[in-house]
């Protein structure tokens, strides 16, 4: 999916486009409301700051939306009530306010282009769950998990980890990356908590995964798919 990013504080743009791109999402990255009204796109949603340098982002919000129907996520530090409903009746399909984590933002991202898109048509068999080997499911649209057809009773944040970890099975995820994907692109301070949701996961879906821990580094998914007899199948 190709989004325009219009956001003039660096730091904030950045982490915005590593955590978009870490999810399959192709970022153009523009820093004032002209670039952004003379970009031709091709995009699919626009995330909007509205203090920009040279104009009012809510202006640039009516300009666009004058011009289509392309979702807009406004994304901003004015918390303001005001703020909120002038950008929405202007055309903005959602509000965001900083400071905001990249999942948050994926999540308003999903779930505005689900209200956007033309519905399946009657008929048309829609996508299931995704499938790892033949024993795990994650149904991502519902946020379950299932094991040999039985549903795992999973943590939020251990939901929000195997989901992560699942989109690149076999992949090597930093810790920085884990914990900016599914804790907070702000998080500071230790991650023994990302050890603990681990060895859920481990313990919960023993057998039909495997999460290596690389040191010094993080920690790589693989998908095992054998029968568990009892062992812990987990790599430690």
């Amino acid at each position: 999916m190709r989004v325009l990013l219009v956001e003039d504080d660096e730091p904030v743009a950045e982490s915005l486009r590593r955590g978009l791109k870490r999810y399959g999402f192709e970022v153009e990255w523009v820093t004032t409301g002209e670039a952004a009204l003379r970009h031709e796109g091709p995009y699919e949603v626009v995330l909007l700051d509205l203090g920009l340098p040279d104009t009012d982002g809510l202006d640039v919000c009516k300009a666009l939306r004058g011009r289509g129907d392309v979702p807009i996520i406004v994304i901003s530090a004015r918390s303001d009530e005001t703020d909120r409903v002038v950008g929405l009746e202007l055309g903005a399909d959602d509000y965001v306010s900083k400071p905001f984590g990249v999942r948050e933002v994926i999540a308003r991202i999903r779930a505005v282009m689900r209200r956007t898109r033309p519905r399946t048509p009657a008929g048309t068999p829609e996508a299931g769950p995704d499938r790892y080997g033949t024993r795990l499911t994650v149904d991502r649209k519902a946020a379950r998990v299932r094991l040999d057809g039985e549903e795992v009773a999973l943590a939020p944040k251990e939901y929000d980890l195997l989901a992560f970890l699942t989109e690149e099975p076999g992949a090597l995820m930093s810790r920085e990356q884990i914990m900016e994907a599914v804790w907070d692109a702000n998080w500071f301070g230790p991650t023994k908590t990302l050890d603990v949701h681990v060895a859920a996961l481990r313990r919960k879906l023993a057998g039909a995964i495997t999460i290596e821990a690389v040191r010094g580094v993080g920690f790589r998914l693989e998908i095992t798919d054998s029968i568990d007899t009892g062992g812990s199948g987990a790599v430690s």
